[in-house]
């Protein structure tokens, strides 16, 4: 777990259809850390490898607490210790399911129901390891400023190193990058057949997954930790 730039808690589905799915349409196997091939899939308005190259390199999940730098004095096995011991105080949290929606301009994975028990779940990551995360340096602020960020995000971002936690926070499995309305359109025309036969009805959140940004900007999934609280 060593040598690692940034780290995260991530949601990853456990082996199975869905975690399949994710290596196979992103093109990138965190677990293995491995090019995966992408599916033959018609009716796609560009090759998957174009349609997926901004979330490729983040494997397929859903943001827990986001990717931060270790603070100085803190390293990975206090860090990996810390998320054990957490997740062993962590209930597991089942919703009704996932949906293919858009968010934005880009196509993800959303949970259906009730969400309010899995964004306590990850604000007590978020809160629970904050003594981990190295602020954000002032390129990395700019950046997120440049959104376009709300007054409570910008709030979020001074005190967390995020703006898109805590009230703010909206679990979502990333598919694509920014697509135009009738590209976005004919992916979720294409993809919903397919996903149909694999989106987990309950889904339960019931692992999370420590990720390792390595020297290339690719993630890898590095432990799993069972929520046993």
């Amino acid at each position: 777990m060593e040598g690692f730039r940034r780290y995260a808690i991530y949601y990853a589905p456990p082996p199975g259809q869905l975690a399949d799915f994710g290596a196979g349409w992103l093109g990138w196997d965190p677990v293995e850390g491995a090019e995966v091939a992408h599916p033959e899939l018609p009716g796609l308005p560009r090759p998957i490898s174009e349609l997926t190259a901004t979330p490729r390199k983040y494997g397929f999940h859903g943001t827990i607490k986001p990717p931060f730098r270790l603070a100085e004095g803190t390293g990975i096995e206090a860090l990996h210790g810390a998320m054990s011991d957490l997740a062993a105080t962590l209930p597991a949290v089942t919703l009704d399911g996932l949906g293919l929606h858009r968010l934005g301009g880009f196509l993800a994975l959303t949970p259906e129901g009730d969400t309010t028990a899995l964004a306590a779940l990850a604000g007590e990551v978020v809160r629970g390891l904050d003594s981990f995360r190295a602020p954000p340096g002032p390129d990395e602020i700019a950046r997120r400023q440049a959104a376009g960020l709300s007054p409570r995000q910008e709030a979020l971002l001074a005190r967390w190193g995020y703006p898109y936690v805590m009230e703010e926070f909206r679990f979502h499995l990333t598919l694509t990058g920014s697509l135009p309305g009738p590209e976005a359109a004919a992916v979720e025309s294409a993809l919903a057949p397919l996903l149909a036969l694999i989106l987990p009805q309950p889904f339960s959140v019931d692992s999370l997954c420590l990720f390792g940004e390595a020297a290339d900007g690719r993630f890898h999934n590095l432990h799993r930790y069972t929520l046993s609280g």
